[in-house]
């Protein structure tokens, strides 16, 4: 999570407590409107990564957005 609190307070120019308060809102709300990968996303933010559907998707939303 350290990973993208630290680029969405570089990409917002904004302080990192403000970006981990906007990454648990945004974790939180996909949490609330996918259930069914919730946990999934939460598990990859927070640091579950390898060779998983999931974590290569999130790789390709990283690239297309620039992160």
């Amino acid at each position: 999570m350290d990973e993208l609190i630290k680029t969405i307070s570089e990409k917002a120019g904004i302080n990192p407590d403000q970006a981990k308060l906007a990454a648990s809102a945004v974790l939180e709300f996909i949490k609330g409107k996918l259930p069914m990968i919730g946990e999934q996303v939460q598990g990859l933010i927070t640091g579950g990564e390898g060779g998983s559907p999931l974590a290569n998707a999130a790789d390709a939303i990283k690239k297309k957005f620039g992160f």
